[in-house]
Formats: structure tokens, C-alpha cells, sequence
């Protein structure tokens, strides 16, 4: 088999399961070293805990070669959303962001402003349609704003931002913070236009909770204070007792404390399985599964109200029926994993996604409308 074909070999999901944009069920790699590092770390043989935790420099090896990043630019975090807190909470100056957000962008932002006492000051924008274009950022950008804040994948359009064209339009001397929690590991893009990347394994890259991640840049670490730093972000990077040490002069001054090992090897067969299959090709993969099911709304005569071009979207499909509700039901009758919030449906299925599947939606969506 061809490397691709052993990564497709890793998904172990029943069938009907299109939600990889909300979770991502653990990849068979990533279950068998959970497996093996949770026995070795049982047993207490004298290298179980090094060897567990050398993990966590695999970990940030292998982030920075898919963010074509230094590595002393990568660190751990246990979520996404930690990695937006060291990026805000050290930050000042005026920042556009959409009030179209994820609330862990949108809330976690308005939090820090409100601890800076004014030094951090959100423009919020409010696109027509919900998709923060670069058009709609332009308009808000003046001498003011330093930095900019974005969602690579939209989490309810699956609208996907150009980097290249966002990056010729805020300039080079302002920030971009990203979030990459809906297309890292699934697009292949060029991630070092962006001056901070946060993400997390738990969903595409099918690591489980506890595996986000960070990058920053050096740009971004003369810029952004390493005020949440701990005793893991200092120039020791270990305990020192006795002494207030620096922060380090590296991505790692964004660090707390010691990173779960088990949440490191799981996060380290992710990337790893992401690496050896390639990047691109699980794109593309995608690409067609997304094809799929775009035909097979428009086939059922619903509505769908995500990007059609490849170069605008990734796993997501967001689908605006005339009854929501209905349609969100036939689809959990079918046995169809989905995410139903308000109008819209969203389906989002994987590189490794089976076409029985795709026959379950199908069937499903054509009973939805039959019933109406």
C-alpha cells in the first residue's frame, strides 16, 4: 500500500459520522500509542517518565516542519483556546476581529481587553454575510490598528480565508493571529504569513483533547508580552527554586507549566500520520469528499450556503434548508452525525470518510424532503 493508503487505513469510524469539524474520533495510530504509553507509565519502570516525555519535543518537531516554523517558535498548550490567551493577554493596540468569531477568539479577546484597562482595544467588524473576507478587514484598517485576528476555516460558513491576499492587505507590519483549529492538518497552506498559528488536535489531525499548540513568530514575540508566562516559559525550562528567572527568549516564554505526556505522544501520532500521508494529498482527498456532498445537496434540492471552490473552503459544508429541524432529524433517524445550530446544518466529513456514508446522506437528505 502507498503511504496514503496507510493513512486511510488509520480511520476506524462506523459509518454516518460527519462531524470531524466538532470532534475528531481518535485515530487508530494515535489510540495504539495512547495504549502503549499508558501501560509503560503504569508499570514505573525507571525510563517510562523520560520517554514519555520526550514526546513533547516530538510533538514540537513535528509542528514546526508542517508549519515550516522553527521549532523554538512552537508550544504546547492543553487547548487552542490557551494558546489565543498568550497571544491577547499580551498584546495592545487597537486589533480587528468579526463578531461572526468562534467565542474562543470573540470572547476570549473581549476578556483581555477588559483586563487591559483600555490597552487592548477590539475593532469589531460585522460582515453581511458572516465570512470576514479580506475586502471586509480592509475596510476597517487604519493607522490605528496593529493587529488582526482571523479563523483560517470559518467554524459555521467553512469560508476560507486567502492568507495570501489577507497578508498583501493588512501589510507587514501589522500582527496576524490565527486560528487554525478548522484547517490545520487538512490544508496545505502557507502558515508562515501569519505571525501567530493556534490550533489543537482534537479534531482533523485526531489526537483527542489536550493537544493544542502555538506558534510564535519572533515578530510576534517582541510585540506580544509573555504575561501568562510559568515556570515552564522561563530560560531554564525547568524547576528553579530559589531564583525569578526570565522569560525564555523563544516561543516557549509562552509556556505554563509541564505538558501532559500522553496528550504529547497522542498529538505526536497525529502530526506524524498528517506528515507521512502529506498534507496535499489529504486536501485533496477532502476536496472530493466536500464534491460529494455539495452534489448530493444540490441532488436533494437543499440549499448550500458554503463556498463551492476549492481554494475557499476545507471540511466544511453548511447547509441552509427550508426545515432545519426536519432535515437535522431525518439525519439523526439515518444514523448521520452532523452539527445542527439554528438555520443551517453542518456537515463536515474527512479525507477517510467512506462512501457508505455518503449513501446514508443521501437516503437521509431525500427523506427530509419527501416528508416536507
Amino acid at each position: 500500500m502507498s503511504a496514503f493508503d496507510d493513512y486511510l487505513s488509520t480511520f476506524d469510524v462506523v459509518p454516518g459520522y460527519l462531524n470531524w469539524a466538532a470532534f475528531g474520533p481518535l485515530s487508530t495510530s494515535v489510540r495504539d500509542q495512547a495504549i502503549r504509553e499508558i501501560d509503560a507509565l503504569s508499570a514505573g519502570h525507571p525510563t517510562a517518565v523520560p520517554t514519555a516525555f520526550a514526546y513533547v519535543d516530538r510533538a514540537r518537531q513535528l509542528l514546526a516542519e508542517l508549519l515550516r516554523a522553527d521549532v523554538d517558535d512552537v508550544t504546547l498548550h492543553t487547548s487552542g483556546a490557551h494558546g489565543l490567551m498568550q497571544a491577547f493577554y499580551g498584546l495592545t493596540g487597537d486589533i480587528v476581529v468579526s463578531t461572526a468569531e468562534f467565542p474562543a477568539v470573540s470572547l476570549m479577546l473581549h476578556r483581555a481587553s477588559q483586563a487591559s484597562r483600555g490597552a487592548l482595544r477590539p475593532r469589531w467588524i460585522t460582515p453581511v454575510d458572516g465570512r470576514a473576507t479580506p475586502d471586509a478587514i480592509a475596510e476597517a484598517l487604519d493607522d490605528a490598528v496593529n493587529a488582526v485576528t482571523v479563523s483560517h476555516v470559518d467554524f459555521r460558513t467553512g469560508y476560507r480565508i486567502d492568507l495570501a491576499e489577507l497578508r498583501d492587505v493588512i501589510g507587514p507590519d501589522r500582527l496576524l493571529i490565527l486560528d487554525a483549529v478548522q484547517s490545520f492538518g487538512v490544508v496545505d497552506d502557507d502558515y508562515t504569513l501569519a505571525d501567530v498559528v493556534v490550533g489543537h488536535g482534537y479534531k482533523w489531525l485526531r489526537a483527542g483533547r489536550g493537544t493544542g499548540f502555538a506558534r510564535f513568530s519572533p515578530r510576534a514575540r517582541e510585540r506580544i508580552a509573555p504575561v501568562l508566562s510559568g515556570m515552564m516559559g522561563t530560560t531554564a525550562g525547568t524547576v528553579v527554586a530559589d531564583e525569578l528567572l526570565e522569560p525564555a527568549a523563544s516561543g516557549q516564554a509562552y509556556a505554563v507549566g509541564m505538558f501532559d505526556p500522553l496528550a504529547a505522544a497522542r498529538l505526536a501520532a497525529g502530526l506524524d500520520d498528517a506528515r507521512t500521508a502529506g498534507v496535499a494529498n489529504i486536501e485533496r482527498a477532502l476536496a472530493e469528499r466536500v464534491d460529494a456532498i455539495i452534489d448530493i445537496a444540490d441532488r436533494a434540492g437543499t440549499v448550500v450556503d458554503s463556498p463551492r471552490e476549492r481554494a475557499h473552503r476545507a471540511g466544511i459544508v453548511s447547509l441552509a434548508p427550508a426545515d432545519p429541524q426536519r432535515v437535522a432529524q431525518a439525519l439523526l433517524d439515518a444514523g448521520v452525525t452532523v452539527t445542527a445550530r439554528g438555520s443551517s446544518v453542518r456537515v463536515a466529513p474527512h479525507a477517510g470518510t467512506d462512501d457508505e456514508t455518503l449513501r446514508m446522506l443521501e437516503r437521509a437528505l431525500a427523506a427530509s424532503d419527501t416528508r416536507r
